[in-house]
Parts: C-alpha cells; sequence; structure tokens
C-alpha cells in the first residue's frame, strides 16, 4: 500500500471510528451523546486549535456595529456618544485630556458595573494592562476623584470622546463587547482619539466609496479639518480604523479603499497598533520606549546592538500573536554584571503586563539565558538599564505555534473534534498540570503519530464524558487504533482534540 493510499484509508478509518457516539459514563450508568464537530484540514495549523475567536473574521469597528445595531442611545460614528457642547468632535486644548501627574503618569479613575463577573473582569483589566505596559496611561480603581470612567454593561458598545467631567460611560456590554480590541477601542476614545478615517489628511491615504454608502450612513464618513494628527502618519492597522465594508450597503463592496495600493489591510481585530500607542505617548507626552511584535515570528534587539547600549534605558516589547505558546531564543546576550542584577537586565514575564507571572527574572552577564516558553500568544521583555556601564546588549529571535524542530514527514492530516465538556483545570496527567492547555506527544512503532492538544471552550456543566480516541499507550483506559476503547475523565469544561497524523 502506499503513502497516498494508506494516509486517506487511515483518515477514513479515524473519521470513522470518531464519528460514533460518544459514551458518558454516570456511577453504573452509561448515556450516549454524538460528537459536537469533526472537520478535516489538509494543512496543520501553525497556532493553536482554532477557538471562537479564530472564526471571527471581523475587524473590531464591525463588531462593534453588529452590537450597536439594536442600541438606544445617540451615537455619532458608530459608537462615539455626541457632546452638545462642542461644535465638532475634536479637542485641541488640554481640558480634553487626562491630567497627567508630576511623576509622568496619567491615571484615569473608573468603576465597574457591578453586574459584571470574574471573567468579564479579566477581560477588561487585561484590556487596560496593555495601556499600562506600552504608554503612561494608568487606569486605577476610583477612589474619591470627581472625574472618572464608568464602564457599564450597558446597550451596546460606546463611548464618550476625551474627558467629559464627572462619570462619564463606557458602554462594554457583557453580550457583545467583551473583546479585548473593542475595549481598547472604546478607552482609546475616551482618551481623546477619533476614528482614523476622520483624520483631516485621510485622502492621501483612502478613497471613500460614496456610491456604496448609504445617504443616513454618509455623516459617519466626514473627516475634521482640524483634526489633531500628532505628526504622525496615517495608520492603516490601527485599533481605530473603520473596517474596508464598515456600512456598505452593496455586500462586498468596499466602503473604504486604501490608495495608492488598494491591497493593503484596514482595520484589525487584535487590539492597539505600535502607532496607536505612539499617538497616546504623544498626547499625554510620554516618554516609553516601547514596541509591539504582532507577526507569527520576527526579532528583537536592544538598541544600537551590537554596539553598546545607552545608559538610563527602560524598554519594552510586547509580542503579542494569534498563535499559542511564543518561544523566545536569544542568540547574544551582554549585559553589565551587578550584583541580583540590580542594575542592567532583561527580565521575562508571561503576558502583557509586569504584574504577569516571571518567565525570566532580571538577568545579566554574558551568558546566553535558556529559550523561554510562554503559556500563550504574550510574551513581555523588559530591558532596564542604569546611568553605570554599558555592554553591546542582547538579540533575540521568536516564533509561535508549534515548535521550530521540524519532523521528517512527506505529508500531515489534521482532524479537529469539538466535544461537549472535559477536562477541569486541575487534572493531572503524566505529570502534567493542565491549566488552559497541554499537549501530548506520543511516538511508538506505527506509522501513525498523534498529538493531543486540549484547549479550553466555553463553560458548561459539571459530568463525567468518556471520548472515543485512537491510540494513547501512556493511558491504560484507551487502546491502539484498531480496538478504541473509551477512557472517562471528569471535567467541567470542554474540550477541543487535536489529532495529528503524520506520515513516516
Amino acid at each position: 500500500m502506499d503513502l497516498k493510499t494508506f494516509l486517506v484509508f487511515t483518515a477514513v478509518l479515524l473519521h470513522t471510528t470518531l464519528g460514533f457516539p460518544i459514551q458518558e459514563n454516570y456511577g453504573n450508568s452509561t448515556t450516549t451523546t454524538e460528537p459536537t464537530q469533526v472537520t478535516i484540514q489538509e494543512d496543520i495549523y501553525e497556532s493553536h486549535p482554532p477557538t471562537e475567536t479564530d472564526y471571527e473574521e471581523e475587524v473590531i469597528f464591525n463588531r462593534i456595529l453588529k452590537v450597536n445595531k439594536d442600541s438606544s442611545q445617540l451615537l455619532q460614528e458608530g459608537d462615539i456618544v455626541p457632546q452638545r457642547s462642542r461644535s465638532a468632535i475634536n479637542c485641541r486644548n488640554r481640558h480634553c485630556n487626562w491630567p497627567q501627574s508630576s511623576d509622568g503618569i496619567v491615571r484615569v479613575p473608573y468603576v465597574l458595573d457591578p453586574t459584571y463577573e470574574e471573567n468579564h473582569i479579566k477581560v477588561i483589566q487585561d484590556a487596560m494592562a496593555e495601556f499600562e505596559t506600552l504608554t503612561c496611561i494608568n487606569f486605577v480603581k476610583r477612589r474619591t476623584e470627581r472625574d472618572y470612567l464608568s464602564i457599564k454593561s450597558a446597550d451596546g458598545c460606546w463611548s464618550n470622546y476625551g474627558k467629559v467631567g464627572g462619570g462619564q460611560t463606557v458602554s462594554v456590554m457583557k453580550g457583545g463587547c467583551m473583546w479585548k480590541g473593542i475595549i481598547q477601542h472604546e478607552l482609546d476614545h475616551a482618551l481623546g482619539f477619533l476614528h482614523e478615517h476622520s483624520r483631516s489628511d485621510r485622502d492621501k491615504y483612502v478613497k471613500i466609496m460614496w456610491e456604496y454608502i448609504s445617504l443616513a450612513d454618509r455623516a459617519d464618513f466626514r473627516k475634521f479639518e482640524n483634526s489633531n494628527n500628532l505628526g504622525l502618519p496615517y495608520d492603516y492597522s490601527s485599533v481605530m480604523h473603520y473596517g474596508p465594508h464598515t456600512f456598505t450597503n452593496t455586500t462586498g463592496k468596499a466602503t473604504i479603499v486604501p490608495i495608492p495600493d488598494e491591497s493593503v489591510h484596514i482595520g484589525q481585530r487584535q487590539g492597539l497598533s505600535n502607532l496607536d500607542v505612539a499617538k497616546i505617548n504623544k498626547l499625554y507626552n510620554c516618554s516609553r520606549c516601547s514596541t509591539i511584535l504582532d507577526t507569527a515570528s520576527g526579532s528583537l534587539k536592544s538598541a544600537n546592538h551590537p554596539r553598546n547600549y545607552s545608559d538610563n534605558t527602560n524598554c519594552v516589547w510586547l509580542i503579542r500573536t494569534r498563535s499559542r505558546k511564543i518561544s523566545l531564543h536569544f542568540q547574544a546576550f551582554d549585559l553589565q554584571t551587578t550584583r541580583g542584577c540590580q542594575g542592567d537586565y532583561v527580565k521575562v514575564y508571561d503576558g502583557a503586563s509586569k504584574s504577569s507571572a516571571v518567565l525570566m527574572d532580571k538577568t545579566c552577564g554574558s551568558k546566553i539565558p535558556n529559550d523561554i516558553v510562554a503559556s500563550s500568544n504574550l510574551m513581555l521583555i523588559e530591558f532596564v538599564t542604569d546611568g553605570v556601564d554599558t555592554a553591546s546588549g542582547f538579540q533575540a529571535t521568536f516564533t509561535s505555534g508549534r515548535s521550530e524542530k521540524k519532523e521528517n514527514v512527506r505529508e500531515r492530516k489534521t482532524i479537529y473534534i469539538k466535544s461537549t465538556c472535559v477536562l477541569p483545570s486541575s487534572l493531572h496527567v503524566l505529570g502534567k498540570t493542565l491549566f488552559e492547555e497541554v499537549t501530548f506527544d506520543i511516538t511508538g512503532q506505527s506509522c501513525i503519530d498523534t498529538i493531543y492538544s486540549f484547549q479550553k471552550m466555553r463553560p458548561c456543566s459539571s459530568q463525567i464524558v468518556s471520548q472515543v480516541i485512537p491510540r494513547f499507550h501512556s493511558l491504560p483506559c484507551l487502546s491502539d487504533v484498531c480496538h478504541s476503547k473509551t477512557c472517562a475523565i471528569k471535567g467541567v469544561i470542554n474540550l477541543m482534540l487535536l489529532l495529528v497524523l503524520v506520515a513516516q
């Protein structure tokens, strides 16, 4: 049997096997449920198994419009609360900005809707944390401040423009606004930023296709001739940019087209861009050294490397990819050596803020650190220097998703199975603790290797569930592909089971 025939036969066999009903054992009784989803992909994903967010291909603003279409709030440009006291939605003087403290930090007080649950609060605070990491904006819990943000689950995703005084509402509805990018978009409005396409110079960068915009929506595409562009470039990838088809009245027809290159992607779905960060820092006179790295792989280095870096530096790099498990590899490392690395150092965090878990504590000297792997698609690298000595610094590369080590294979196929409920976060299997994800690499004499990747999905009720899985020698309740058995695992969360068939 040749390789291709074998792979097709095996895929069909597995598909058929996994299509059988799944037995769920409750004590001595057994119930049966059908698998929720089984699909076959021709190529292996270089990121984590697809989740709900991966299937949402809309830019941030289109998501906002979907939620706001039924909102009773009067809105301009889809999500901005109009201010009667301003003749135009523009503010070039300081009274629209939040005040800056003597230490250079802009502290924006806020209160959260008491109806938010723990998971809602985490999404909001994670979105806020990126502002604190990359800019001098700190969102702080309100004490007695007169002016503050009241973040509520109202009817939509919307905000006022700039500081308006008193308790101003930022609506982050539980039903549809709980995305980091949406929250950052609305907070950016509250900090004093308009939509990118409203800039006075927008006609140099985009063409508005008026023929595909209904009369009722044309006001949402106006530009402000006296907008404060801060002397920074137009940003096609801004978290504040409309999508190409926003407000279109004709399916498939764009309302905003980049010029001169129509292929340039506009809008995005991840969050703040580097230019968004630069604009915040310039508007608020922030002296920050920060960079977002949002590609699947890339590199970073200290300033001037391989020449010596400067004294009194404090820089951060936020690696933010669409893939799971960022890996960081240092290629060169030479920093001033001090006791406890209290002078110059590099520190790495497992997340987007300095309050995240530490992956590598303060490190200095000339020994190249070991490779570092994050638990998610976020990693923060901090580089601090004092005013004493300098050295050549560091250079590093990063990758995301699957390991850089490639199996010696000629063909792969991937099967995704989305079941009902399985795997609690505290379950121990093979000595590993499962939190958000764990991957088992099973090798053996068979020509099929299987990689099982478990990922949290939506919460569901606690139950005992069993899953038909081919060949898993390391668990006694499962056997090989020819004699599949069921294995009961207690669980309260959904399972995304990834089987990768690798031909040898």
